[in-house]
């Protein structure tokens, strides 16, 4: 990584701020944007906007991580909570994307991470709005990454289960939730920021310079172990 220029949209908390501590620590160049600003450059990604401040001319790497995680049944999710759903997690992603595409097509060899969720490929009860959202995603990723693969960029996706993050708090605030928790995942324990963040930095790097249209599954084996 070391020279990359990388974009990370949702650097500040959660599988944002350990995969930014990674890259840096392995010498990239982060361009670091976030809805707070908090240690980053301001951005709501949910507002039109055509360019985004202070990005390098090159563009090697692109992630972006923001989530939302709004569990309810289905009648009890409004239009406008699947609307809000969309555009945090869906829309936001194609407002980076546009702003960002000449200067990832100045690259060699660049590379887009987006993020999915297990309960796409899973049926989950009480996640119809983030499936909804995140589904777009995976549709997304695959058809980008036929449509810039001539331009060398590739385009992936990771659907992780239930990471121990803050927009997570609030399912894993006790240690019964936590115990609960570990139980549902085949292998014994939910995941943590630094499991997300190693699969995102591989796919950044040289490494998977062969894989692209792919929706890695980070899950504890949720979406195919019983």
């Amino acid at each position: 990584m070391n020279g990359k220029n990388i974009v990370l949209i949702g650097g500040n908390s959660g599988i944002g701020k350990e995969l930014a501590e990674a890259l840096k620590a392995k010498g990239a160049n982060l361009f670091l944007y976030s809805k707070s600003g908090d240690g980053t450059t301001a951005l709501d990604t949910t507002e039109d906007f055509s360019d985004i401040p202070d990005l390098p001319e090159v563009i090697d790497g692109l992630v972006y991580a923001p989530g939302t995680i709004n569990l309810k049944p289905f009648h009890r999710i409004s239009t406008s909570e699947f609307q809000k759903e969309l555009d945090i997690n869906f829309l936001g992603a194609v407002r980076v994307l546009q702003a960002c595409m000449k200067s990832l097509k100045k690259s060699e060899s660049a590379s887009v991470v987006l993020f999915s969720t297990v309960a796409v490929q899973t049926g989950m009860g009480f996640h119809a709005s983030i499936a909804a959202a995140k589904g777009a995603i995976e549709g997304l990723t695959r058809s980008l990454a036929a449509e810039w693969a001539p331009n060398k960029i590739r385009v992936n996706a990771i659907a992780p289960s239930l990471t121990d993050t803050p927009l997570a708090s609030a399912l894993l605030s006790s240690d019964d939730k936590r115990e609960a928790s570990n139980k549902r995942h085949p292998i014994g324990r939910f995941g943590t920021p630094a499991d997300i963040a190693k699969a995102a930095e591989y796919l950044l790097s040289d490494d998977a310079s062969w894989m692209t249209g792919q929706i890695l599954h980070v899950d504890g084996g949720m979406s195919n172990l019983k």
